[in-house]
């Protein structure tokens, strides 16, 4: 009995999923997205690294900076990736990347196999 009823769905945003309704507004903005997205070649950063320990309760992080216009998303991810590399806590925040402790000879090299270009700066 239950078998020939469709799955009900909640909401109004599940209408459009339920019959694929998509506006022609919609698909224009899908098109422009597509044409606009490219590529983003990694040796067009010149990245530095160093180590931090200021206003940091004299705890050292390793602090990656010189993104520039990359997505917030991608710098996420770089980190998400660097964090599981070097087994340490991090994060990303207003354009940089921190990962705790002093790791910054092994991330020059897991930048440099990304294929960035990186310097180490501070000493």
């Amino acid at each position: 009995m239950g078998k020939d009823k469709p799955k009900s769905a909640k909401g109004l945003e599940s209408l459009g999923a339920l019959f694929n309704i998509q506006s022609s507004e919609d698909r224009e903005i899908e098109n422009t997205l597509d044409e606009e997205q490219e590529e983003i070649s990694a040796s067009k950063f010149d990245l530095r690294v160093s180590l931090d320990k200021k206003q940091r309760k004299g705890k050292a992080v390793t602090l990656v900076t010189g993104f520039g216009d990359l997505h917030p998303d991608d710098i996420e991810d770089l980190a998400k990736m660097l964090k599981q590399k070097c087994g340490v806590g991090g994060g990303a925040k207003d354009g940089e990347i921190l990962i705790q402790g002093d790791h910054v000879n092994k991330v020059i090299g897991l930048l440099k196999d990304e294929g960035f270009k990186v310097k180490r700066s501070g000493g």
